[in-house]
């Protein structure tokens, strides 16, 4: 395994033309991704209150379903994560600090 993933051991699916258990998750995982941004751009234009609150119960249903199968596909091996350098992430950290002096309120960033 690639020292800069962050993997568990994959479960083995069949090779065949038809779908597997693997090929289903993805795909329901890459549609609930889609369904969350969809429903987050509803979020930030809905001007009726009772229609906002419904959506963002759906919203928060849909998310909850998504990180399931995140952690469903990270579990049995069939989702990889690579290991962030801790050098960029230092970087990265050090530019965003100097930004809170921007902030038209002083906010202590940690």
């Amino acid at each position: 395994m690639n020292q800069n993933q962050v993997q568990n051991p994959e479960t083995q699916v069949p090779k065949t033309p038809q779908m597997n258990d693997r090929d289903f998750l993805n795909d329901m995982l890459a549609t609930e991704k889609y369904m969350t941004s969809s429903y987050s751009v509803f979020l930030h234009e809905a001007s009726h209150q009772q229609l906002y609150q419904d959506m963002l119960n759906i919203f928060t249903e849909t998310q909850n379903c998504q990180r399931e199968l995140y952690n469903l596909m990270f579990q049995k091996g069939w989702y990889k994560l690579e290991t962030a350098d801790p050098q960029k992430l230092q970087q990265s950290y050090q530019q965003f600090q100097g930004y809170t002096s921007q902030f038209p309120y002083q906010a202590t960033v940690q």
